[in-house]
């Protein structure tokens, strides 16, 4: 592949899809993957925007001919990305960004070792449910119960965060967005083999501030409070 590989994975109602749209606004060069989906529409979605709806039996097709560079059971919906992408993006010197579950992030690693990896957390259990309430209400899509459901997804999903390159906590819109951006410039100035410039050099230290081994304690912190809630009251 000629360009770089980006993943980026969060539970849902962290303000992925938000931070993905964003980011394509943004930076030049940046294909995005739009994955395929057993689940049914939600709200204003559109088929080929922000996935593409088919039948289970079609995903399942897909399956047995080899079509998924990675693909995952998900709230007994399947999710997955087909490897065309990878392709078509690399014959037009693109890179590409893909918006997976931990399950498809540790498949792809599998097959594109080098390709980069973010997780982005909400600051906490509590801002993660009032941002699931919010979108239930505005949708008139999930239940208590989903968002129970959902809640207690996002703690095991979030255990696999040391899993991934890059950690960002999206509690702010605009500066997770500056983030998100250094680390996509930052990874291409690390690879383009040549010394940097001042102002390229402090792009890549702002990327550097949100790898793994600098963000540990607070992404410990965020989990902290996920394991908290589960803990039984006395």
């Amino acid at each position: 592949m000629s360009g770089i590989l980006y993943i980026i994975s969060a539970p849902s109602g962290s303000g992925k899809s938000t931070l993905v749209t964003e980011i394509r606004k943004v930076v030049p060069d940046l294909e995005f993957s739009v994955s395929y989906t057993t689940r049914s529409k939600r709200g204003s979605e559109q088929n080929g925007r922000e996935y593409y709806f088919i039948s289970r039996a079609e995903f399942e097709r897909m399956i047995g001919t080899d079509d998924f560079l990675e693909h995952a059971d998900v709230f007994g919906n399947y999710y997955g990305t087909a490897q065309r992408f990878l392709h078509e993006a690399a014959k037009r010197g693109k890179d590409l960004l893909l918006d997976i579950d931990v399950q498809g992030e540790k498949q792809v690693k599998n097959r594109v070792p080098d390709s980069v990896s973010v997780f982005v957390l909400p600051p906490s259990r509590q801002v993660l449910e009032l941002r699931l309430r919010r979108r239930s209400e505005a949708e008139g899509a999930d239940s208590e119960a989903v968002i129970q459901r959902r809640l207690h997804e996002a703690a095991k999903e979030i255990e696999n965060y040391p899993n991934y390159d890059y950690i960002l906590v999206n509690d702010q819109l605009e500066l997770s967005i500056d983030q998100l951006k250094a680390i996509v410039v930052g990874e291409r100035l690390k690879r383009i083999g040549r010394p940097l410039a001042p102002e390229e050099q402090t792009i890549v230290d702002r990327a550097r501030a949100n790898l793994r081994e600098n963000m540990r304690d607070k992404a410990e912190s965020v989990l902290k409070t996920f394991q908290m809630s589960a803990a039984p009251q006395r």
